[in-house]
């Protein structure tokens, strides 16, 4: 599970603020963790915890290596559990979490953690952002657009808000597949609007390439 277009989309996306800290969940290489910390110009520090030991190092390797090691932290380990014995609460709350309940075999045990959440369902996902999160802060998620209604109705049934939903497109004419929600503790009046990532032509479309400009060299 290297760098994809779901992981660009929530590192471009997600709301940041100077004052506060963050956390990547289910960190994977780091991406997401470190567009945080490039946006943010390593100003606040970022933990990224990631259940599988490969990617954890493979992580805190790429964090040693970018300009922003100081504020980037990989940790080792399960949310549930980290949420349980963490004394730090966060501003801010990142996953590109495991999107499918069951599946066709994958190749390495590594990719099903990621892919399936039978190691991170929805719910524990929840449960975990309602214990580390701020008062004021925000969980920011990207899911597929068929799996995202039922966790929308779970967290407003949990006294969650949605503060925005972006509906993603990959062309105007086609259904959105992805949804990039960001969820809030307290109420919020709601921003809905969307984003088409490729033109007629097929190229990358200009509102994505503004997006994401800054983490892409062909931009």
């Amino acid at each position: 599970m290297k760098v994809g277009t779901d992981g660009v989309l929530l590192g471009a996306w997600a709301p940041v603020i100077e004052a506060g800290r963050a956390l990547d969940i289910g960190t994977g290489s780091g991406l997401v963790a470190l567009m945080l910390a490039q946006r943010m110009h390593g100003a606040i520090p970022i933990d990224a915890i990631e259940l599988d030991p490969d990617a954890c190092r493979q992580a805190r390797d790429n964090f040693t290596a970018s300009p922003w090691a100081m504020s980037l932290c990989a940790v080792e380990g399960d949310i549930c559990a980290y949420a349980g014995r963490a004394s730090r609460r966060y501003q801010a709350i990142v996953s590109n979490p495991p999107y499918f309940d069951a599946g066709p075999a994958c190749a390495t045990p590594a990719r099903e953690r990621a892919r399936y959440t039978l190691s991170l369902s929805h719910q524990a996902l929840l449960t975990a952002a309602t214990a580390l999160l701020e008062e004021d802060g925000t969980l920011a998620l990207i899911l597929p657009y068929a799996a995202c209604e039922a966790l929308i109705a779970r967290a407003l049934a949990q006294g969650w808000w949605l503060q925005r939903r972006t509906d993603v497109h990959d062309r105007a004419e086609l259904r959105p597949h992805r949804l990039l929600l960001t969820l809030t503790r307290r109420p919020m009046p709601l921003i809905h609007d969307t984003l088409t990532l490729r033109d007629p032509t097929g190229e990358w479309s200009p509102a994505f390439r503004t997006l994401a400009g800054d983490f892409y060299l062909a931009f």
